[in-house]
């Protein structure tokens, strides 16, 4: 397993900017706002060639009896317990506080290895005199960094990546399926999370959109390695007025984009809604593999023809998704969970199916005889032959005489002819017209 250097430290002090340089990307949020990171964030860091896992955690406030606060509070404790190194953030215009004091003593209790990272010094050379105050924390040599300007970053992770495990691996990892679980708040997005890994790993709360962050969940089944991003419940935009929400919608999309199977978590007991059509549709265009997992089942009053009428309520819906894969479970009971492993999987390998030139000409031919193309004024639609140009979406290309007489039903019944011979459920297929005239 990758090492797992979790981020801690008081709130405001810059742990996500930290976050965000070392992991070269925007993934947490940043506002001036204490609290914003609320749950713990996950994403990939490399540094000379060593690859670890890198979690953001809401601000530490050991005395705090505020509900959410507290939440966070745990949160950060497991991410400690899970870490193979801490890096406690500290501000140098602040000074030493009561708070960095109580988090440096919850690191050293949990007897993990520290690395203290004084934030702020942002100009090159000596370090101010306020720098030197860290070493009252008793935590060792602490490290200058201004996360803001990227200075001290490397002395930094060498100190960080010297105090990884011996056995620690470090390389690259392969073959991990990438799974974006998205939806309205409060579908369950968080909760079929928690069910899955068996910790509360994402805090769970009836307050809608308590999940800001797209967060990282690394999960393996026997063989199969799954990377989960649950994700900020997507709002209608009427309703998202704080920056922060905005910047949590564009990061629900982001994880659709990063995604290779997008699990589509809808309410079971408030039905489809306009909002779930929208972050369907956006996954249908980026060409992802999709399953509606239809949630809280177990509270739903149903009769023998419940799920059927479900079922047809949906597939009328998303008309444009009559491909994707449906599930109906409980993540509070764990009803099915076990299953969704193996529709993710699915699902995913038709993505990725690679189908050869000859059994698809073979099948165009056959469609071909079975319903003649369309012809106009006189002029009838030839298909030449079709190739498989790329996967995840399945990509076919079909030259063809004149593509202006290529109808659109014509070609929903070619992609009809290639789903019934060779699958590929779960997954959109894209068929692109090339025109070319026939050789002599």
């Amino acid at each position: 397993m990758k090492p797992i250097v979790a981020i801690v430290g008081r709130p405001n002090v810059g742990k996500s900017t930290l976050f965000n340089k070392i992991a070269g990307q925007r993934i947490s949020i940043v506002e001036d706002t204490p609290g914003v990171t609320r749950d713990r964030v996950h994403s990939e860091a490399t540094w000379l060639d060593k690859h670890f896992t890198i979690i953001d955690t809401g601000g530490i406030e050991p005395m705090s009896k505020d509900e959410i606060l507290s939440k966070m509070r745990e949160q950060a404790q497991i991410a400690i317990d899970m870490a193979d190194v801490a890096v406690l953030v500290v501000d140098v215009k602040d000074g030493v506080t009561a708070n960095d004091i109580e988090v440096s003593q919850m690191l050293l209790k949990a007897k993990k290895k520290i690395v203290l990272a004084v934030n702020k010094v942002d100009n090159i050379g000596a370090p101010p005199m306020e720098f030197y105050e860290f070493y009252n924390l008793g935590l060792g040599e602490p490290v200058a960094v201004s996360a803001a300007n990227g200075l001290g970053l490397g002395d930094l992770l060498d100190e960080v990546t010297a105090l990884f495990p011996i056995d620690a691996d470090t390389a690259e990892e392969e073959g991990v399926i990438k799974v974006a679980v998205v939806g309205r708040p409060n579908a369950g997005k968080s909760s079929i999370i928690n069910r899955i890994i068996g910790e509360e790993r994402v805090i769970v709360s009836d307050i809608a959109g308590t999940t800001r962050d797209a967060i990282d969940t690394r999960y393996e089944r026997g063989e199969d390695k799954f990377l989960f991003i649950d994700t900020a419940g997507i709002r209608r935009k009427s309703k998202v007025s704080e920056a922060v929400e905005r910047y949590s919608v564009l990061r629900s999309f982001t994880a659709i984009d990063r995604c290779d199977v997008c699990v589509i978590m809808i309410d079971g007991t408030e039905g489809v809604a306009e909002q779930d059509t929208k972050i369907a549709g956006y996954a249908n265009e980026q060409g992802k593999a999709c399953i509606f997992v239809i949630n809280k089942w177990d509270i739903v009053t149903k009769n023998d023809k419940t799920m059927n009428e479900y079922k047809h309520k949906i597939r009328e819906t998303f008309a444009f998704m009559q491909y994707a894969s449906m599930m109906f479970v409980s993540a509070k009971t764990g009803q099915r969970i076990d299953r969704l492993f193996d529709e993710i999987k699915a699902v995913n390998e038709q993505h990725k199916r690679r189908i050869s030139t000859g059994m698809l000409n073979d099948v165009i031919n056959e469609a071909i005889n079975k319903q003649q193309p369309p012809s106009d004024k006189g002029k009838r639609l030839r298909i030449y032959y079709g190739t498989q140009v790329s996967v995840a979406p399945p990509t076919f290309v079909l030259f063809v005489n004149d593509k202006d007489l290529f109808h659109f039903s014509y070609k929903r019944f070619i992609e009809n002819q290639i789903r019934e011979n060779f699958g590929f459920d779960g997954t959109p297929i894209v068929i692109l017209i090339r025109e070319r005239k026939k050789d002599k």
